[in-house]
């Protein structure tokens, strides 16, 4: 359920208009937003002052719980009775300093709320209005073209983000160019790793696919700001600097969505693979089709396996004899197909001779072929 007591005490002085007419009201919410400004700077001085305390203590506390534990193995009672009175003394200590910031918890959510505190990004506090979006009245055509002319001008500016290592390089290089922050960057991040990947350069593709996941990671946070992207670089990288320390779960939703990214890229560039591998074969299968239409390959492997080793012999008169062997109309069968894929041609050395007209084959009949083929097995 809605927690609605933190409406309760709103301070809202920004907004109030009823005032005394001598009195200058603009200086008066001025002077007020300065008070209360100073206020929340003490508090967060104070909340600042608790943490680092705790986290110091808790510091001492690990060393002496390290030191007790090294004096009992050593079986030194001096030092034991010495570390163990130091850490009953600390963990007392520590009781007091989270009890400490128990009450200054609480004294926080008692504190009214204000015009910069009743909401709060993820990223940062300030909203800056998008500008109106330039794209929404061109064709799809001139998105592209006007897509592929910001590519081709910024390629070298966007390779050289998508191959930077560190965080305050990578936000020092957008802060300067600015304009790198949108989806054209990001599409041309995308697009490179998969063609990283079909060449196997696969440890610049990742490094690549850390920046792109980077940049869609701003433009993800300037829609939910509704801000244009170049205005959220630095709240990204001022979370990510956060992160690393605070928000654990947050650089593990990082990670995860890196992992995915470069799982899909590694499928896209298989499936690229693939294509190209199909179009290859089916190249060098048209390249092959005898003079009937019908692949070579495919034929022999449609052989029987004593016609087979007849082609793989070379040897005419076994070819003669199994053929002789088979019923009329399978034999005949077997030979239109070897004809029709360039495995056998009829009288080779006619054609040779003649130049073979048009396809370079005979127009013989497949009783005629069979006929000759097995007058050429009589002779």
């Amino acid at each position: 359920m809605v927690d609605y007591s933190k409406w309760d005490h709103i301070e809202v002085s920004d907004d109030e208009d009823d005032t005394h007419p001598n009195i200058d009201t603009p200086s008066l919410f001025r002077w007020r937003h300065q008070a209360r400004v100073e206020r929340m700077e003490e508090a967060k001085k104070e909340r600042d002052a608790v943490e680092t305390k705790i986290s110091e203590h808790k510091k001492r506390l690990e060393q002496a719980r390290e030191s007790l534990k090294a004096a009992e193995k050593a079986e030194d009672k001096g030092k034991e009775e010495k570390f163990r009175r130091e850490l009953e003394h600390l963990e007392k200590k520590m009781k007091e300093l989270k009890k400490e910031d128990e009450e200054l918890t609480n004294k926080e959510k008692k504190a009214p709320k204000n015009v910069d505190t009743l909401s709060q990004a993820g990223f940062t506090r300030t909203i800056i209005n998008a500008p109106k979006k330039q794209d929404e009245n061109l064709t799809e055509e001139e998105k592209l073209d006007r897509s592929q002319a910001f590519m081709d001008k910024y390629k070298k500016e966007i390779e050289h983000f998508g191959m930077l290592h560190e965080y305050h390089d990578s936000e020092d290089y957008l802060q300067k160019n600015p304009h790198l922050a949108c989806e054209d960057t990001a599409n041309y991040l995308a697009l490179w790793c998969i063609n990283l990947e079909v060449q196997e350069k696969h440890a610049l593709m990742e490094r690549v696919a850390h920046q792109t996941i980077i940049m869609q990671y701003i433009l993800e946070l300037a829609k939910s700001l509704d801000a244009s992207p170049p205005a959220t670089i630095r709240s990204f990288f001022t979370k990510m600097k956060k992160a690393k320390v605070d928000y654990k779960e947050y650089m593990d939703a990082f990670e995860d969505e890196l992992k995915s990214f470069l799982l899909r890229v590694k499928e896209r560039a298989q499936a690229r693979i693939d294509k190209a591998m199909k179009e290859a074969e089916e190249e060098e299968r048209q390249q092959r089709l005898g003079p009937g239409g019908l692949d070579p390959v495919e034929v022999f492997d449609s052989l029987p396996p004593e016609l087979q080793k007849c082609f793989e012999e070379k040897d005419i008169p076994m070819l003669q004899e199994v053929l002789g062997k088979m019923p009329e109309e399978e034999a005949k069968m077997y030979l239109r197909q070897c004809i029709d894929s360039g495995l056998w041609i009829p009288d080779a050395n006619k054609a040779q001779a003649e130049g073979r007209e048009e396809a370079g084959v005979t127009e013989e009949s497949e009783d005629d072929q069979y006929d000759s083929l097995s007058e050429d097995s009589d002779k």
